[in-house]
């Protein structure tokens, strides 16, 4: 037996070193991408959960109304590329806590309306031309809302859409690095492939068979 074992060995084909070197750089790769992106990944994990079920988070939505003037000079002018808008835009954040970003900014003969969005908040403003005077509506969600409007990335602007972009690089790469550690693994390669295999193939039955 001991003969056997010996003979065995001799006729393992020791490791190149291109092989050790990336068997190595995987699981370096898998290990610190994964901390890395930690937080992130369970923040995206935990949200598919409260989007998929969205109504056992759903929260209580404030309504707030208010008004109040412009400077009618900013406002009542023939030309209306001289009517001020970052002006407008400025005074309602500050002044009245409007939060989001523009979605939009419309012209009218007699009126400007000024839409702001953000993750589960929503601010509508009617401003008067004629004398400066506005309508504020905000909309306030709950905290359901805004953990699934950050999932979907709506409304969240582009720093928000590059994170998640990120995040399913790191998804990607971590799932990679995880797959070419496997393979160098000779006594779970291949139970571990067949794992994969399983979980492809019990993913497409579910869609075939219970998705409409």
């Amino acid at each position: 037996m001991k003969t056997k074992r010996i003979a065995d060995s001799a006729l393992k084909r020791p490791k190149s070193d291109l092989e050790k070197k990336t068997a190595s750089f995987s699981r370096w790769l898998h290990i610190y991408l994964s901390m890395l992106s930690f937080v992130v990944v369970l923040f995206f994990s935990v949200t598919g959960l409260t989007l998929n079920h969205a109504n056992w988070f759903e929260g209580k939505e404030v309504e707030r109304k208010s008004s109040g003037n412009v400077p009618i000079a900013w406002v009542n002018v023939a030309d209306t590329t001289q009517i001020k808008k970052l002006e407008i835009v400025e005074l309602l954040r500050k002044t009245y806590g409007v939060k989001g970003y523009v979605s939009e900014f419309l012209i009218q003969d007699d009126q400007c309306f000024i839409s702001f969005k953000g993750p589960g908040y929503s601010a509508d403003a009617s401003i008067a031309r004629k004398d400066g005077k506005f309508d504020l509506t905000e909309l306030k969600s709950g905290l359901g809302a805004v953990l699934n409007d950050l999932h979907k990335g709506r409304d969240t602007g582009k720093g928000w859409s590059w994170l998640i972009d990120a995040s399913a690089i790191f998804l990607i790469l971590i799932s990679l690095s995880g797959l070419v550690m496997l393979l160098f693994l000779k006594k779970k390669k291949v139970s571990g492939l067949v794992a994969a295999f399983l979980g492809g193939a019990i993913c497409w039955l579910i869609y075939y068979l219970l998705v409409p």
